[in-house]
């Protein structure tokens, strides 16, 4: 995956608390906490039903930035171009997001609605959000609550390591891309008919982020077009292949238990998560990601 090198980069889409000591209580659930980490996230149905559920009030400015994030950090001075997406990882993750959220804008607008660009939350170790306190271990999540992406970039060293993805460049943009699919859901009301349905391999939570992971393919089969990515190849799709591979519920319990229980999982196996990112990239189109009807 290559950038333009003149693209323009917005980090306000970003907000960087990496480096700040943080204090918190109860654990956060929110929605697409990957689970690699031998962590289950459930998702609770009175914070999925507390996030908000409007389309927002945010305009899409050509040229200016349109995130609220605060960028105290080198992101904000340093990670402004596509050139620096080329260079650095956070930089790179910046432009993902960029692309992700323009992609998706795109969609609201030719369906005449609104789009609401909402920040990623770069962190270390541990952060406070809407959904509660979280820490590293977690995973990557988005909060229904506030509305926020939350990752701490040392996630992707932690797949590499542990399960063998992680490292890729496209494998990254990958796991941003999904956790923004489940912003979709939200402003489309998918993330309220999960209920109590939280495990099972046909559960509406596993049909939930089977979901994502389409629309995350469904952006990749689009990205070219959003003008900051210059370029992706087969290799780049295989990355994110892998990725996902490495992420189903089987893989990770066969991994850290020593068996799969597919009365347990909550995100679907390497099978079915691959299946659907593919369906997503060869359609290309969101419409093919209707995962809540018939089996999955």
């Amino acid at each position: 995956m290559r950038f333009r090198r003149d693209a323009k980069l917005d980090p306000g889409q970003v907000t960087d608390v990496r480096g700040r000591r943080v204090s918190g209580g109860g654990l956060a659930a929110g929605a697409g906490g990957l689970g690699v980490l031998g962590v289950i996230v459930f998702l609770v149905l009175s914070l999925l039903t507390g996030g908000g559920g409007g389309l927002g009030q945010l305009s899409t400015l050509e040229d200016q930035a349109v995130g609220q994030g605060d960028t105290p950090g080198e992101v904000s001075s340093e990670c402004l171009t596509g050139e620096d997406a080329n260079e650095r990882q956070d930089c790179r993750i910046v432009g993902v997001i960029n692309s992700v959220q323009k992609f998706w804008d795109g969609v609201f607008q030719r369906s005449n609605r609104q789009y609401p660009y909402v920040d990623t939350v770069f962190f270390t170790d541990q952060v406070n959000t809407g959904c509660g306190f979280a820490s590293s271990q977690v995973g990557p999540f988005y909060c229904p609550r506030d509305q926020k992406v939350y990752i701490d970039l040392g996630f992707f060293d932690d797949l590499q390591s542990r399960f063998g993805a992680g490292g890729a460049p496209f494998a990254q943009a990958y796991v941003i891309a999904h956790e923004y699919g489940h912003h979709v859901q939200n402003q489309l009301g998918v993330l309220d008919r999960i209920g109590n349905d939280t495990q099972g391999p046909q559960s509406r939570a596993v049909r939930s982020e089977l979901q994502a992971d389409c629309f995350a393919g469904v952006w990749a089969a689009n990205a070219v077009e959003t003008g900051l990515i210059e370029e992706l190849t087969q290799a780049d799709i295989n990355e994110a292949l892998d990725a996902a591979n490495a992420i189903g519920d089987d893989r990770i319990q066969e991994k850290t238990q020593g068996q799969s229980y597919p009365e347990t999982w909550t995100h679907g196996s390497s099978e079915q998560r691959r299946r659907w990112f593919s369906r997503g990239y060869e359609e290309g189109r969101p419409a093919v990601c209707d995962t809540f009807t018939g089996s999955v």
